[in-house]
């Protein structure tokens, strides 16, 4: 769905909540609903009927739970009956009430750049009577590169946990009807719908996600969305807390001390040992947290430094082969040299990248031009059928030369037909390398897919030379969900480059801004292990080490038979190209799960080598591997397998849910979890790059949401005191005027004209009653 859709479903579920009656000692309204937003008018939009308000952002930005309301006369407190006005009409798309939460606990262990972070919260449907079932919507926001790993619900009559299958055991059930839910909003949260819930009742859930660990400033930060809105706080009669938990563990995978930073929140110290700590944050409060979970941390040595961890496979493990783990940090050395650099951009201006996303890129550009370093030397391609260049050659960097090349830019980068990759990948790298003391940086940006990919990818190896430090290294840029991700992760995997996404258009500019700024920082370049080599085999992901950069650690895993040397030797080159040797520890990762922080790495990388291959026995490895792991793949799939506890006290039938084997078990496929192998079709059609959402509900008819949209203000107001305020601000030929209107409209109610007309004019007297 989209998040417009989204926020204005929750917009009206918090008007709607309004309804619900506390009693006479229940503390101010303020606590259980917020004020809307103040809308003030101004004299240039004045005329516009839909600038006269903008729907406030109610993107979740901690875990929470909403009802799902589609009619809104079940709105009601199910310990105190208030007889409100009876409302008709539905809500469509339905309305979402954020619940009261009672309890939350977040539990957050960080291996090396991955963190594992565990939320369980419990939330009370306040806001329907208890006679009422009633479905909720839970939300999952997650931080950095976030995915969601499993989750489960308990309710009075009803549990649900995740699962993830093969394509196997979904055609054994393919004569059975199916449901499908679930979607990503916005690139980080998940969310998905449990059905039938008690009014009244808690409802108990438990998320898992990993995401990553960002590395900003030498410093290792981690970000979990727990900003809670006011909200959610439950109403009590009298002053009661809730209990609010953090708990912190820390392996940095180092032996090498560690200091802790900064806090969002006060933690308190439980257990410290070399490299590794556990803090905990445990209050009542009265309030929930009002700020994101932040914590930083650094790694104390001023030099490049890392280590191998090993660990042997488990019991149950289908691989057993021993498992490896090697990393390199930056350290905190500022007077480092850095390398030349040749920097080419190759970005495409189909006519699906117009408006937003070609905008935003050309600034992005831009801005990277002018960090460029004196000695560097760069250049720009457009392409659509066509190719353009700013130059036929590298040009060296210069204030006057970026001046230009930002004006002809501005000249010729204009979005219009279709998609082409192949020739202006080809005039990059034909472009770069001719020097052996710079490293190149090819930087290819685009929204779309393009049928020759894998022989792109057959094109680029040929060019590519190991250990040569001119050899190109091919950074990635894809926006949207029509782009094929695996293809552009392979790309970057075989250039020895960088890959990162945009799925949501407001994040393209600092997505392409980290990338950019990451992969021409390189500090150690042309990384080897000469030890594995005296292993009896190996192998490694990537395939291709690339180089270690001054903003993020370098980490490659793999598996491997044979021993390795207590100390094996990192060999790489430095900026003024001399030849540097890091002696590297080996250690056992005795309090690590090295299979879990490797694994989503690990099954990315596979999937993109199967696509490229169209290898079904690679495919088959990985579909094991998510299995085992846990992580979801494209050739497994997650569903959520609901349990019925009891006997449901009012009957219910439904739609489109799949019965599994055992009769009280049903099932839903969850949607949005992997990326996709890219959308031929719509980069053909030249369609915007937007993420691949479910809709809350069907297409609604006009009359429907016509009314339900005007009955639910109108009633909302007239509750209210506010309705008095506005009633003696309007003369009497207002008066009048309005009498007749809606006598009118009482005589006609089917008229279709008032049904375009009847969302603005619900709008405009918001405003009025404001």
């Amino acid at each position: 769905m989209a998040v417009n859709e989204f926020s204005r479903s929750v917009d009206m579920g918090i008007r709607l909540s309004k309804r619900v009656y506390y009693g006479k000692d229940s503390p101010s309204p303020s606590r259980s609903a917020p004020k809307p937003p103040s809308m003030e008018k101004s004299l240039s939009t004045s005329s516009s009927a839909s600038s006269i308000r903008m729907p406030q952002n109610h993107h979740p930005t901690s875990p929470m739970a909403y009802a799902v309301i589609n009619e809104p006369l079940f709105v009601e407190n199910p310990d105190i009956r208030s007889y409100q006005p009876y409302i008709y009409g539905r809500c469509d798309p339905p309305a979402l009430i954020p619940l009261h939460m009672v309890g939350v606990t977040m539990e957050v262990d960080c291996y090396l750049d991955t963190a594992f972070v565990t939320v369980s919260g419990v939330w009370r449907l306040h806001c329907v009577s208890s006679t009422t079932l009633c479905d909720c919507r839970i939300a999952i926001p997650m931080g950095e590169q976030g995915l969601v790993l499993g989750v489960e619900v308990d309710t009075t009559t009803r549990s649900y946990f995740t699962q993830l299958i093969t394509p196997e055991d979904e055609k054994n059930d393919i004569e059975r009807e199916t449901k499908k839910d679930g979607f990503l909003m916005k690139g980080n949260t998940y969310t998905f719908q449990i059905s039938q819930v008690e009014g009244g009742s808690n409802i108990h859930v438990n998320a898992r996600f990993s995401q990553k660990l960002l590395y900003q400033d030498h410093n290792f930060c981690l970000i979990v969305p727990f900003t809670f809105p006011p909200h959610v706080f439950p109403v009590f009669k009298k002053d009661y807390s809730c209990t609010e938990k953090i708990l912190l563990n820390v392996n940095s995978g180092s032996c090498t001390s560690i200091t802790c930073n900064n806090a969002s929140h006060p933690l308190k110290e439980l257990n410290r040992q070399a490299g590794q700590f556990a803090f905990l944050y445990e209050a009542g409060v009265i309030k929930w947290s009002s700020q994101d979970f932040y914590f930083s941390y650094s790694v104390c040595s001023n030099e490049i430094f890392g280590g191998m961890l090993l660990q042997p496979p488990s019991l149950h493990d289908y691989d057993q082969r021993d498992m490896f783990c090697f990393y390199l940090f930056p350290g905190n050395n500022q007077n480092i040299k850095p390398f030349r650099k040749e920097v080419v951009f190759v970005i495409d201006i189909s006519g699906s990248m117009r408006d937003d996303p070609l905008e935003k890129t050309k600034d992005e550009i831009i801005g990277s031009l002018w960090k460029l370093n004196e000695g560097d030397s760069f250049n720009i391609i457009a392409s659509n059928e066509n190719i353009k260049s700013f130059s036929s050659s590298l040009n060296l960097v210069t204030q006057g030369m970026i001046t230009t090349a930002i004006e002809w830019m501005n000249t010729n980068l204009i979005a219009n037909g279709g998609t082409n990759l192949m020739l202006p990948l080809k005039q990059a790298i034909d472009m770069v390398g001719r020097t052996s003391d710079s490293i190149p940086f090819i930087f290819l940006i685009t929204d779309g897919s393009v049928e020759d990919e894998r022989e792109i990818c057959n094109m680029v190896k040929g060019h590519i030379v190991d250990g040569e430090l001119n050899s190109p290294r091919i950074c990635t840029f894809g926006i949207g969900s029509y782009c094929n991700q695996y293809f552009l992760q392979m790309l970057a995997n075989i250039g020895r480059g960088h890959y990162d996404s945009a799925y949501d258009v407001d994040l393209i500019s600092i997505r392409i801004r980290q990338l950019i700024d990451n992969a021409t920082s390189p500090l150690f370049s042309n990384v080897t292990l000469d030890a594995l080599q005296n292993l009896e085999s190996y192998e490694i992901f990537p395939f291709r080490i690339p180089d270690l950069l001054s903003e993020s650690p370098l980490i490659v895993s793999g598996r491997f038979k044979g021993s390795f040397p207590d100390i094996v030797e990192a060999r790489g080159l430095l900026a003024d190209l001399s030849t540097h040797v890091i002696d590297v520890k080996v250690s056992k990762a005795n309090d690590m799960p090295l299979e879990m922080v490797c694994a989503r790495r690990e099954v990315g990388i596979l999937t993109a080598q199967a696509w490229l291959d169209q290898n079904t026995e690679l495919e088959e490895k990985v579909s094991k591997m998510s299995l085992q792991r846990g992580v979801p793949c494209e050739y497994t799939r997650m569903i959520l397998v609901q349990h019925d506890n009891l006997k449901q006290a009012i009957k219910s039938d439904p739609p489109d849910e799949k019965y599994t084997k055992l009769k009280n078990e049903k099932i839903t496929y969850l949607m949005n979890l992997n990326f996709g192998f890219g959308n031929l079709i719509a980069t053909v059609e030249n369609l915007p790059p937007r993420n691949e959402e479910l809709k809350l509900s069907g297409p609604p008819g006009k009359v429907v949401q016509a009314a339900s949209s005007c009955w639910i203000m109108f009633v909302d107001r007239f509750c209210c005191r506010c309705m008095i305020q506005a009633c003696s601000k309007i003369n009497s030929q207002c008066s009048i005027a309005m009498t007749q209107l809606c006598a009118a409209l009482a005589c006609f109610p089917c008229a279709e004209c008032c049904c375009e007309m009847c969302y603005s004019c619900a709008e405009m007297c918001l405003c009025l009653f404001m």
